[in-house]
């Protein structure tokens, strides 16, 4: 077997603006650029570490080491997953998806095509993504809105998860009259908060609610969807694949997040799971590069809804390739992934 080599560095990527949701806010966000490399051919992934899922750029530095081995044959996805699990059965995911993207990669430039048509999927249009209004002061708030519409952006999503959200929304509503809004507390809302938020979320004419209570309220979310006229989508109540299934009872649809669920491949799982238990499905990301984005817009056009603007939010994009036309993000058509080293 040709030689196989296993490479890694972290990026300190750095938003254009303070980014703030209702748990932090940030502007550094460590990322690890994972290269594998097997008879002369080479495929990428990105580490895109997320605290709220036990990682922080430590624990990737610490993992990695003990991981890379697992990725022995870029053929071999199964083989992969095993190994993986062998050497850590649980935990990790956007160390799992770095290497699992660095194989499927490598795959697909070993074949010659894009990452969508190796795994044999449609060429459709990928569905307009949101651009995020980061959670701040109002006035900042206003000035996101009106500066992501001057750009182009149809689609906002508003970063809610205070005890003022109300004033928020309404402020925004006012402010961009003429653009689609969605909501994400980041399980920031209590469910007497979250049920006084419904008819607020009707006025604005709000597209969905993201995650609106704590990750592990399930009953809460039953029990909110009941009453809502407004589509609730969960993010942080999502870890894992299986559960999709535990999921479906209690919202209307799933984001999915490379990062968080370990890869593409299982992403693809949890995506044909979800249709199969009637959900909607986001395709959605943390703050990364476009190498991470590129990933996610490679099963997009399968998906109801995007949220793939973490590469827009960057003061500086180490890669290049992706095609955005303000919210509108081309297929990659290049081989791999379809983006460069800057």
């Amino acid at each position: 077997m040709a030689r196989v080599s296993v490479t890694w560095e972290t990026l300190e990527l750095h938003t254009a603006r303070p980014f703030g949701i209702a748990r932090w806010t940030h502007s550094t966000y460590p990322r690890t650029l994972v290269t594998f490399e097997q008879g002369g051919i080479v495929g990428r992934g990105e580490a895109a570490p997320n605290a709220f899922y036990g990682e922080t750029r430590g624990t990737v530095e610490a993992v990695l080491p003990l991981l890379a081995g697992a990725l022995t044959d870029g053929w071999d996805w199964d083989g992969l997953d095993a190994r993986l699990k062998a050497r850590m059965p649980q935990g990790h995911p956007s160390v799992r998806c770095a290497l699992e993207m660095a194989a499927v990669e490598w795959a697909a430039c070993a074949a010659g095509v894009p990452v969508w048509r190796l795994l044999g999927l449609s060429p459709s249009p990928l569905p307009e993504s949101s651009y995020t209004v980061g959670l701040g002061e109002l006035d900042d708030m206003r000035r996101q809105a009106r500066e992501a519409v001057a750009r182009g952006h149809g689609v906002l999503k508003v970063k809610l998860g205070t005890d003022r959200d109300e004033a928020i929304l309404e402020a925004l509503r006012r402010e961009v009259p003429q653009v689609s809004l969605r909501v994400d507390a980041n399980a920031g809302w209590t469910r007497p908060q979250a049920k006084r938020m419904l008819a607020v979320l009707e006025a604005a004419r709000v597209e969905l609610v993201e995650q609106p209570l704590a990750a592990g309220d399930l009953e809460g979310h039953a029990e909110l969807r009941r009453l809502a006229r407004v589509p609730i989508v969960a993010d942080e109540s999502l870890h894992h694949v299986p559960d999709v299934i535990r999921l479906a009872g209690a919202f209307d649809g799933v984001n999915l997040k490379l990062a968080k669920l370990g890869g593409p491949l299982r992403a693809l799982a949890a995506l044909r799971l979800a249709r199969a238990h009637g959900l909607g499905v986001m395709m959605g990301c943390m703050i990364e590069s476009s190498l991470g984005i590129a990933a996610a817009a490679h099963l997009a056009g399968l998906c109801d809804w995007a949220d793939l603007d973490g590469a827009l939010l960057l003061g500086e994009d180490p890669f290049t390739g992706l095609e955005w036309t303000a919210g509108r993000l081309e297929r990659p058509t290049g081989v791999g992934w379809g983006v460069e080293r800057r």
